[in-house]
């Protein structure tokens, strides 16, 4: 019995496809949970979960799809592809679209203004699925056969990291961090104790799913932006005994190889440690089992 997760969407920022980008993808997040029993979590609504609507819709067989969909946050890059989700536009599916209570403005206000007239040509009142919203914060709550806790990262404007688990079940699971700077050079109002707090959150997962946009070279030229480079995601992996660090968020100019060459560094970083971590690269299609 465990949870699975497919990548629909890995790149950060904005959609960057094209040949350079065609093994990892150039789709903006999205990623598909499923518990044990076949409940539907959606990590992130970024442009990948347009190609993951299609699919859903062709193995309906007719009958409604339902399942939660948690944002992390409400920039472009993770809520875009809502509008061309395929599920929401027919009647008898259905939704609960999560988000942080800590926004300036509420997630229901976010979405159904990205499809206000000024800036999309379907509103968002003309969407035929029943969609439900719910706020949470630092918090745990249980679902269709899984548990969800919840942690305030740094980034701007305010994001969540989730940490996914079987229910009753403690330990392992799935910790999925989209957006976050590590690096003490970055300023947040962050509590004290932030960080130790967030490494016993991260700790003992079996995957961790973290943000890696940047190189530590290009780090110092984008400071406060809100993304961590690939040898902080080690350390954090490492520090808190995860099984798997899984490489997110990749920079909309990274091309493939160069994210094949910062797969093998982080690798050697470790082999120099003495340690054990296993470490890939999210890319699109790429199905795990936690």
């Amino acid at each position: 019995m465990s949870l699975s997760l497919r990548f629909w969407g890995t790149r950060g920022s904005i959609p960057s496809p094209g040949l350079a980008t065609a093994r990892y993808g150039g789709n903006t997040p999205c990623v598909e949970l499923r518990t044990a029993e076949g409940w539907l979590v959606i990590l992130d609504a970024g442009t990948g979960i347009r190609e993951l609507g299609r699919s859903l819709m062709s193995r309906a067989n007719g009958h409604g799809v339902e399942g939660d969909i948690f944002l992390t946050h409400a920039h472009w890059d993770h809520i875009q592809g809502i509008p061309f989700f395929a599920p929401l536009f027919h009647r008898g599916n259905h939704f609960t679209i999560w988000g942080s209570r800590s926004l300036q403005t509420s997630i229901d206000r976010v979405v159904r203004d990205q499809m206000s007239p000024v800036v999309f040509p379907v509103t968002f009142e003309e969407l035929q699925a029943r969609i439900d919203f719910q706020e949470l914060a630092e918090e745990r709550r249980a679902g269709s056969g899984y548990e969800v806790a919840a942690m305030a990262v740094r980034h701007p404007g305010g994001a969540l990291g989730y940490r996914f688990t079987e229910s009753n079940r403690t330990g392992g699971g799935l910790v999925y961090v989209s957006d976050n700077e590590l690096s003490a050079a970055a300023r947040y109002d962050t509590p004290r104790g932030w960080r130790a707090r967030f490494v016993e959150f991260v700790r003992g997962a079996a995957v961790l799913v973290h943000d890696t946009m940047y190189r530590a070279e290009e780090y110092r030229n984008f400071v406060g932006w809100g993304h961590s480079t690939y040898e902080d995601a080690v350390e954090l992996a490492l520090e808190a005994s995860v099984d798997r660090l899984v490489l997110f968020h990749h920079h909309p100019e990274r091309t493939d190889d160069e994210v094949d060459r910062c797969v093998a560094a982080c690798r050697e970083l470790v082999q120099a440690r003495g340690a054990r971590l296993e470490i890939i690269a999210a890319a699109e299609g790429m199905t795990l089992i936690v």
